[in-house]
């Protein structure tokens, strides 16, 4: 596979990945009433991770676990860390809110991979985050007060940094260890998954589950589709291309939940809204179209 093959073959696994998040923020809207929060992480990962050993076990692939020490940081902080801390956040404070501060991850990974991998940042990147920063302060409008106040905003920028962090976890393994299976490497990602957020699921008191179709429907869309399916899709997209890119793309998905609750909810946003989500946007295509660009140069 040729260089631009791998770039489009990354940019559909990237906007598949954010089509499918961005979705699952409504799901997780509509299963709010059904179940509790920390037993909708904890049941969605052991469905993730239910699929995809089956799926492994059905394909005959190893299930060697991967790197034990690399796997388990990006279980701790991309897989559990960012979905509770932003749990803990929603019971504290605003949707809307929780959501656009915990995808600042997009900065926390330029930050981390600058700290950690040595990939600084280059001028187009700078450019494609000033405008997403730009969009994304339009979007949380801090001046119009701080809804559910501090506590909730420190949880949810915590879980941006948690996932950032995690990132950079991943593009670490990948570059260690070039024949990690991504299958493998997300099936155990998600069973640890599992197992650090049960105790959470086990000891807050949450409402009891309501099962129903509406229930199990939701909870296969998130566990197959939002878990299994697209994580696997992730970590494909940070195995091929740059952290910076990567942690970029992921400012797609509250774009996307803005838009189909626009379409489907008829939560209609504002004109501020509109405006940041056009500089967010803007931001996504400077950072994803740069390294195109180095290249034609070169």
């Amino acid at each position: 596979m040729n260089a631009n093959q791998s770039d489009r073959a990354a940019f559909f696994l990237m906007a598949f990945t954010v089509l499918l998040w961005g979705f699952s923020w409504i799901v997780m809207k509509d299963l709010s009433h059904l179940i509790g929060p920390f037993d909708l992480v904890t049941l969605r990962y052991g469905i993730g991770f239910l699929v995809l050993f089956v799926f492994m076990l059905a394909s005959r692939q190893s299930l060697r676990f991967p790197p034990f020490w690399l796997t388990l940081g990006i279980a701790l902080f991309q897989t559990t860390a960012f979905q509770c801390l932003a749990q803990f956040a929603l019971i504290e404070g605003g949707t809307g809110q929780v959501v656009m501060l915990s995808y600042t991850m997009a900065f926390w990974v330029l930050l981390f991979a600058w700290m950690l991998l040595g990939d600084k940042p280059t001028r187009q990147h700078v450019l494609g985050f000033v405008l997403a920063a730009a969009g994304l302060l339009a979007v949380i409008a801090p001046w119009e007060g701080m809804s559910g106040g501090v506590v909730s905003s420190l949880l949810a920028l915590s879980g941006g940094a948690s996932w950032g962090l995690g990132v950079v976890l991943a593009k670490m393994l990948f570059r260690r260890y070039a024949n990690v299976n991504v299958l493998s490497l997300t099936a155990w990602q998600m069973f640890l998954g599992t197992l650090f957020t049960l105790p959470l699921s086990l000891g807050v008191p949450q409402m009891a589950i309501h099962w129903g179709s509406e229930t199990v429907v939701g909870l296969l869309y998130m566990g197959v589709m939002a878990s299994a399916v697209g994580w696997v899709m992730w970590m494909m997209v940070v195995q091929r291309v740059s952290t910076t890119v990567a942690g970029m793309s992921s400012l797609g998905v509250p774009v996307l939940a803005i838009i189909f609750a626009w379409l489907l909810l008829n939560e209609r946003p504002t004109a501020l809204e509109i405006v940041g989500v056009a500089f967010m946007l803007a931001g996504l295509v400077v950072v994803t179209l740069a390294p195109v660009a180095r290249k034609k140069l070169g």
